[in-house]
């Protein structure tokens, strides 16, 4: 496993870790045996940083980190995040008690002393303008309840404000084949303002691994089933904001780039990894199976300047015109 520092924070987490939506819920049927086993393996293979969000299965998600991390608190570091169990457009839901509230009870359900990386989860532009938030973070950050914190973000116009935030030490952001819009301005200036910056959804919610038809259904707890046009939260969270069956044609145009690197889930990944500003690529599992496919990544050849040249070319010219919603 190789391991990237995390931003100034002073921890190094490795480059390959993992999220944990789709093991709380809104991706269909889970397993907790299933999932518990996935997370052993994991940190057996050396991931040592696990991202999280208290809305994930209404803390699912962070009860079961609490299980597998038992006694390895020192070396396994969690990142979780707040404010979508409230009303996201209220500012009483940034107010410093709310945010306490939210903090402790995450703190409980982890059983930890202190969270590594607490971040606001894609809030609203205004609620990040206003600013009052960051000084509620601040003061959790003085008093030990957090390490570092940050900011999980839906379009590169909200990172670029947050990395002008002197406290933000990390950035979440939706980054993959069918996601390029970040490369321009956002990861050079988080790159250069040390940063950290954690590419979610790197898989397009499975587009990218090649497995779909444009005849594929979801389970009606799944996301990719009732977040298909943005109904519940952000269009971009879902298929990087493409429509399903675009992003399945699409998905067919890329299928070169596995050759040479076992599949299309591993060559993705890469991609991503292959950018030096990148300091962790966290996809989703439910199974040991996922969870090595994944790992997979670390072993396949980077791209060649000729082919990042033309999966840039792709992007500008097939993808960028059909990605809905504010990125």
């Amino acid at each position: 496993m190789n391991y990237r520092p995390l931003g100034k924070t002073g921890l190094n987490v490795s480059e390959i870790s993992f999220g944990t939506w789709a093991i709380g819920g809104s991706w269909g049927q889970t397993d907790e045996k299933e999932s518990l086993k996935a997370l052993d393996k994991a940190m057996d293979e050396g991931v040592n940083f696990f991202d999280t969000a208290d809305v994930y299965g209404d803390g699912r998600s962070e009860r079961l980190l609490a299980v597998a991390t038992k006694g390895k608190e020192d070396r396994v570091h969690i990142a979780t995040k707040f404010c979508r169990a409230g009303d996201i457009h209220d500012p009483s839901t940034y107010s410093e008690r709310q945010v306490r509230q939210y903090c402790e009870a995450s703190l409980s359900r982890l059983e930890r002393e202190t969270i590594d990386l607490y971040q606001i989860h894609c809030p609203p532009l205004a609620i990040l303008q206003d600013g009052a938030v960051f000084e509620v973070l601040d003061k959790l950050q003085a008093e030990g309840k957090i390490r570092a914190y940050g900011v999980s973000v839906e379009s590169v116009e909200e990172g670029l404000f947050c990395l002008k935030q002197p406290g933000v030490q990390a950035l979440q952001i939706i980054f993959n084949l069918f996601r390029q819009k970040p490369i321009a301005e956002l990861l050079p200036q988080a790159q250069e303002r040390g940063v950290a910056l954690l590419a979610r959804l790197p898989l397009a919610s499975g587009l990218l691994t090649g497995k779909f038809a444009e005849d594929a259904t979801f389970e009606a707890a799944d996301h990719r089933n009732f977040n298909q046009n943005g109904e519940s939260f952000n269009v971009g969270e879902t298929f990087a904001g493409l429509p399903f069956a675009t992003g399945v044609a699409l998905s067919r145009e890329l299928a070169w780039i596995a050759e040479g690197r076992g599949s299309m889930t591993e060559a993705s990944l890469r991609w991503i990894l292959d950018h030096p500003a990148i300091t962790c690529v966290i996809p989703g599992f439910k199974n040991v199976r996922q969870v090595e496919h994944n790992l997979a990544a670390q072993r396949v050849p980077s791209f060649t300047e000729e082919e990042l040249a033309r999966l840039r070319t792709f992007y500008e010219n097939e993808v960028h015109g059909h990605i809905r919603g504010s990125y």
